[in-house]
Order: structure tokens, then sequence, then C-alpha cells
């Protein structure tokens, strides 16, 4: 763009305003026309937006009344300090008296007490725990702590954990059963090659330990603690045992966790299995409170009235996704034996201007008299998805997915916004074409003007020089 800005030299005219003032002239209301356009994009696009963001709020807030699983759960109660509970669905209303009679412990040896740097004898050593089975080879240089790392590296060793406590008679090696109970005790027997006695408590053979070894036991390491199964008694007559102090479906969909044993003065733990179908009414609260807003923005975007149009007043997309959502709300869906259910029917109704409000009396009744019917509804027999959940979401869903309705018309909006954008850039390049040529022109102009004034200053002064002519006294 030219940067002249003063006076022309020749015709004293003020060129940079001239020009400045044609071209705003041009410019003002194609500017003008492309803001109002743009102005009312922009407007349709933020409306529409706002409203994809409420219908697909109130489309995730029936997601959980949709999914079968949510449906007829099981609390238990009773957890204390001698157990904990889980429950599913598969677990029947009931109640039962449980006491723990023992927990699951593992099982603990300790050898006797021997020097750190003392070579403890070479040979064999093999251990089993559970059904896991490895062998230690061990050298006649290796010391309790060389073995204790033997055991731990071992790549086979996937029962026995090996540690040393050391006191001031010397170190003993202390193993451990990685898993509780009696099936996973430790027995360890002994391929002593430093003096062929595998059972003399000398040499290699002294981490020998085999209770049930036949003819003579072997225990030449102390038992530090013993390896116990988990016990309860439910209802002072069923006595089961774990090895673990887990009990799984031990009671049909009841999982017990033992903690700790009952004294003989403690009272049973109480356990009590109910029903639970609190999602059904959380379910429908968050519905009616999302379709409650979503009223409540469609009244604002499609008003008409004395405070004013709302951005989208009689846009067909506004009218036509809030009528077929009224009609889904009366919609009946079977609910089973032939029979069908509403929303209104479950407690939800609407004011005369549709707003929605749930009646939980209504809503108990219905629960109470026949649950079932109320999943039925929701979900649809079978869980076939055809209930009022599913097909709310496939209603919402032809206007919010990414290929919906909602999604077409925001793109094919912002294409207009982009076409906009390129006939600005077309216009800008116009107005500076026109600048420039005004410039041009108007500069041309201002030389000639100059040309003229500096031959009429010639002409004058030539005929001021003329014989015969008197000069005008200054």
């Amino acid at each position: 763009m030219p940067s002249i800005s003063f006076p022309g030299l020749g015709s004293g005219l003020q060129v940079s305003e001239i020009v400045s003032a044609i071209v705003g002239a041009e410019r003002a209301p194609f500017e003008s026309r492309l803001n109002q356009q743009a102005g009312k994009i922009t407007t349709d696009i933020s409306a529409v937006g706002a409203l994809k963001s409420a219908l697909e709020d109130v489309s995730n807030s029936i997601t959980s009344l949709g999914d079968s699983d949510n449906y007829q759960t099981r609390t238990a109660s009773g957890s204390d300090d001698f157990l904990s509970l889980t429950a599913s669905k598969d677990a029947q209303v009931g109640n039962y008296a449980v006491q723990v009679d023992a927990l699951a412990a593992s099982h603990k040896l300790s050898s006797a007490s021997i020097d750190s740097a003392e070579a403890i004898g070479e040979g064999t050593l093999t251990f089993n725990s559970g059904s896991n089975n490895f062998d230690i080879a061990v050298s006649n240089t290796d010391t309790l702590s060389d073995i204790r790392d033997a055991i731990n590296d071992s790549v086979d060793n996937e029962s026995v954990l090996a540690t040393i406590i050391t006191d001031d008679t010397g170190e003993h090696l202390v193993l451990t059963s990685k898993e509780t109970g009696v099936a996973n005790a430790i027995t360890i027997t002994v391929d002593d090659v430093s003096d062929g006695n595998d059972t003399d408590n000398l040499g290699l053979s002294r981490l020998a330990y085999d209770p049930a070894a036949l003819p003579t036991a072997i225990t030449n390491l102390t038992q530090v603690q013993a390896a116990t199964d988990a016990q309860i008694t439910i209802d002072n007559t069923i006595t089961i045992t774990s090895t673990t102090n887990e009990f799984k479906d031990v009671i049909d969909g009841i999982d017990i966790t033992a903690k700790k044993v009952h004294d003989i003065d403690d009272d049973d733990s109480q356990i009590a299995i109910s029903e639970n179908n609190n999602n059904i009414a959380a379910g429908l609260n968050t519905f009616i409170k999302s379709y409650n807003e979503l009223l409540e923005l469609s009244n604002s975007l499609g008003s008409v009235g004395d405070a004013g149009v709302g951005p989208l007043a009689g846009d067909s997309l506004l009218r036509g996704v809030m009528s077929k959502l009224r009609n889904e709300l009366s919609e009946a869906f079977d609910s089973g034996n032939g029979e069908t259910l509403t929303l209104s029917q479950l407690g939800v109704t609407g004011d005369r201007y549709g707003v929605l409000s749930l009646d939980s009396e209504i809503l108990n009744d219905a629960i109470d008299n026949d649950v079932d019917a109320v999943q039925n509804f929701f979900v649809g027999v079978s869980d076939d998805g055809d209930g009022f959940a599913g097909g709310l979401d496939n209603l919402l869903g032809f206007y919010t997915e990414s290929d919906g309705i909602i999604q077409g018309r925001l793109d094919s909006k912002e294409d207009q916004l982009d076409r906009l954008d390129e006939d600005r850039e077309t216009f800008t390049r116009k107005m500076e074409s026109l600048e420039a040529r005004l410039y041009a022109q108007y500069n041309a102009m201002d030389l000639l003007v100059a040309g003229l004034n500096s031959t009429s200053t010639y002409l004058m002064a030539q005929l001021e020089n003329m014989p015969g002519v008197v000069k005008k006294d200054n």
C-alpha cells in the first residue's frame, strides 16, 4: 500500500485523505455485510453446539439405567473386626452367623545358630512347598549367606523366602513359605555329600526338615510357625477351611475374608444380604435433571417474545428433536409377560411447562411390586437394548453422533465461515489494488498540475519583461 500522506505538491489536494475516503466508501458496505453474515453463522454454531452438548448430557444420564448389571444388586452388611464381605448379584437375600475359628498362616522354619564364616557342607537341598519344588546345589565352601542367596535367586523357586537373623551366638537361616495354608508347608530333603549322612544333623543335613519322613521324622530345623488353614463356621453348623483367609462363594455370591479369630466370649459376626435397587431412583433423578436443563435451554434458544428472539427460533432442528423427545417420554415399553410400562407409571411426570419430576412413592411401589418389570422397561426384555434407555440413546445418537444431523450442520456452518474468510481476503486484495490505482492517478494529476503551474509562472515572467509592458508597483 502506498504511504503518501502529504498534500499534493502541485495541486495542494489532500491525496491520502481523498484515496482513503474513496476506498473506505467501497469497503464499508462489503465488510458490514460480511460481518453480519459471520455473526449469524457464529451465533448458529454456538446455539447448535449448546443444544448438542445438552442432548449428550441427557444421553449420558440414562446410560446407567440401560445396564442390567446395575439392577437388583446385593448389599452385604456385617463387616466388622473379624471379617469383611463382598456380595455379587448371585447372592440370595438372607441372614447368616459366622464365626472365625482360625486364620491362615505361612510356614516358618529356622536353623540352629551357625557361624557366619562356616561352610555348611557340600550337597543338594531339595525344597517342596505346595506344588512347587526346586533344588539348590551347595558347594563345600558355601556359608548360610550363600545358601540364602541361592534360594532367593533360584528361577525355579516360586514358594520359599529365605533370610538370615543374627543373634549373639551366630546366624540362623529362616525359611518362610510365600503362600499360607497347610498345603504349602515346607519340607527339605538333603543329599549330604560332605559326610554321606542325610539326616544326622551334621554338615548339610543340619538343614533337613521332613516331619512325614519314614521311618523317622526329620526335624533338624525348628518350626517357628506352623502352616495353618483358615477356618470359619457358619450358623454354628457348617465348618469350612481355606488355605488363605479368603472364602470365595462359600455362600452363593458372597466372599468372606477372615481378619481376626473370635474368642470364646465374642459374639458371632452377623451377615445380612439385602437387595439394592437404589440405582433406579438415582438414575431417574440424574435423567430428570439433565432433561429439565435441556428443556430450559430449548426454551431460551427458541424463544419469541418481548424479551427477544432466540437464535434458533422457528428452527426445524430444535423443534424436531424436542418433539421426538416428548414422544419418547410417553412411549410404552415391554416389561415382560405381555405387559408394558411408561415413565408416568414409574412416577415420572411433567407439569404444564413440560418440566419433569419424580414421585418416589410411586416408583418404590412399582419396584416392590415387580422389580423385573421395571428393569425390563429400561433395559429391554432379555437385555436386548429395546427398553426406554436404549430407545432414548438411539434417538439422541441420531442427532449427536459424529456423523449425526447436528455435526453435519456444524460442519456446514464452519465451511460457510471459511468461505467468508476467503471472500474477505479476495476483497482485501481488490481494495489494495484500487488504492494503488487511485494513488497512481492522483499522483499523475498532481505532477501535471505542477507542470502547468511551472509553465504559467514562466510565461508570466516573460510577459512582464516584454517592452511596453507596464510593471505593477509592488
